[in-house]
């Protein structure tokens, strides 16, 4: 197996295309299924025993909300 080279990409998204992508979040894990989305390029496979959670900040009159998945390779 390649390893692949470390990565922190931020992409912007149209709200529709946003929305699609939550709603096909929202679907896959509803299935119990893993669920894949390509980021800037790359096909990115979340398995299903990913984590998930919100994490909110605060800081120089700016607030951010981030969705997170994250996962260990098996």
């Amino acid at each position: 197996m390649t390893r692949k080279t470390e990565r922190d990409v931020e992409k912007t998204y149209p709200l529709p295309d946003f929305i699609s992508k939550l709603r096909r979040l929202a679907d896959a894990l509803e299935k119990g299924e893993r669920f894949e989305i390509q980021i800037a390029g790359e096909r990115i496979y979340i398995p299903v025993h990913a984590s998930y959670n919100i994490e909110h900040e605060r800081e120089d009159g700016r607030e951010e909300i981030e969705f997170q998945i994250k996962w260990t390779k098996v």
